[in-house]
């Protein structure tokens, strides 16, 4: 499976891009939040987008931390700022 780095550790494989692609999110419609609490319960951190937080995405965390993060050109997550 292909790979690409974000954060200098954490690599993004073809599933994940699937995830983003524009299919998965024509599926997010009729999502009941289920998935996200799932990702969070074994531990991995979900992203989302909120109106009040247009210059990024939200990435939320296990613990509730939350963070305004932005994706580069090369596929590199970038912190904005803390929530």
């Amino acid at each position: 499976m292909s790979q690409r780095k974000i954060d200098n550790n954490i690599q993004l494989s073809q599933f994940e891009d699937y995830l983003l692609s524009t299919e998965f999110s024509n599926a997010l419609i009729h999502d009941d939040g289920r998935a996200a609490q799932q990702h969070l319960a074994a531990g991995r951190p979900i992203y989302y987008e909120d109106p009040h937080y247009p210059e990024g995405l939200i990435k939320k965390y296990p613990n509730g931390h939350r963070q305004i993060v932005t994706m580069d050109p090369e596929g590199r997550i970038c912190v904005v700022r803390d929530l």
